[in-house]
């Protein structure tokens, strides 16, 4: 007699299977974000190794050349690739740049306490190039809590985020993007001025239309997110609501997590015009007393154009308006003239003290 032998229900299967990959996945995540960690205080502690050996006196500093060249061949014979004279040079200099203890060019003997990484070593060579340390710590805090890949750190220090957002702000929180970051607390705290879309392609000197302009954010849909700031969401394209038996249309509907309100944006391909501004109030009001819930913040009102007047955005709105023009670029700006008038801004500040 042949015993029958059960059949094991797939979905019992299938549901242990997710929990087991689950737990691998997350195990495989944390492996590789504490070997990126080690990687970075194993390369910081070779820089304070360096610097130590060669402020020992003259000697070392007249043969530090050839001490790190033999060194770079010791350590590529025992550990293979990776260890090159380029790499340990990059290593000292880490090590100067985030010593915690330093005096001018002259670092100091090591302190018990070490300097709090968060970050790849990939994500430090790029931080490592921020010379002005106000703006290299603003990096350093948005790439940890927004999770940015290296590319994206590079794509967000290429194209000026800090400036820009010093820029926007009054001078009185410039201060704060090197201490706490951009932390979004209110509608002023997500306005870029500019608001930079290089990524979606289109020629600054090309004529396009605003749905060309919409298509193109669209197909580029989270690198633009990712432009506008923290906890973005996209919500809807042209979203159309009626009213007295006529049709408006919203460009884009988007949704803000931090600050719980839902952010509507027009595009303007052309200068901005008060009939665009009390079309965005329009738009505004009907979300404020037909879609948002109780527990929402008041909607915010965001018009992208190629040129904007503030005169003429404090003329046509009233104080209180929730609504906010910002320029955009079709083309990365130019980093040195933003940081020129960002230093001369904060000095300015500093002055009137």
């Amino acid at each position: 007699m042949t015993k029958n032998k059960e059949n094991v229900p797939a979905k019992a299967v299938e549901s242990l299977f997710n929990k087991v990959s689950n737990l691998i996945e997350q195990a495989r995540v944390r492996v590789a974000a504490a070997m990126n960690v080690a990687e970075v205080y194993t390369k910081y502690q070779i820089g304070r190794l360096i610097v130590e050996d060669e402020q020992k006196g003259k000697y070392r500093a007249e043969y530090g050349k050839q001490i790190l060249s033999k060194l770079s061949e010791r350590l590529l014979s025992t550990y293979e690739s990776g260890w090159t004279v380029d790499t340990l040079k990059r290593c000292r200099f880490f090590y100067r740049i985030y010593c915690p203890q330093q005096i001018g060019a002259t670092v100091l003997p090591q302190s018990e306490v070490l300097p709090d990484f968060t970050l790849s070593w990939s994500h430090y060579l790029v931080l490592m190039r921020i010379k002005n340390a106000d703006e290299r710590r603003f990096y350093e805090i948005e790439a940890t809590s927004g999770n940015w890949s290296v590319r994206e750190l590079q794509r967000q220090y290429g194209s000026s985020l800090y400036e820009r957002l010093a820029l926007s702000w009054d001078k009185e929180q410039v201060a704060r993007l090197s201490r706490v970051g951009n932390v979004v607390e209110k509608p002023e705290d997500i306005i870029k001025n500019p608001v930079t879309l290089e990524f979606v392609g289109l020629k600054p000197d090309a004529s396009y239309s605003e749905s060309k302009l919409e298509s193109a954010i669209i197909g580029k849909l989270q690198d633009f997110l990712l432009e506008l700031g923290k906890g973005f969401l996209f919500e809807a394209r042209q979203k159309r609501f009626s009213f007295d038996e006529d049709n408006y249309y919203v460009d884009l509907v988007l949704y803000n997590r931090l600050l719980q309100c839902y952010v509507l944006v027009d595009l303007k391909v052309d200068k901005l015009t008060h009939q665009d501004l009390g079309q965005m109030q329009m738009y505004v009001n009907y979300y404020d007393r037909y879609v948002k819930q109780d527990f929402e913040k008041p909607t915010i009102g965001i018009l992208l154009c190629k040129e904007k007047k503030d005169t003429l955005v404090k003329l046509t709105l009233p104080e209180d308006a929730n609504i906010y023009a910002s320029a955009y670029e079709l083309y990365l700006p130019d980093k040195k003239l933003l940081q020129a008038k960002v230093k001369e801004w904060v000095n300015e500040f500093e002055n009137a003290r």
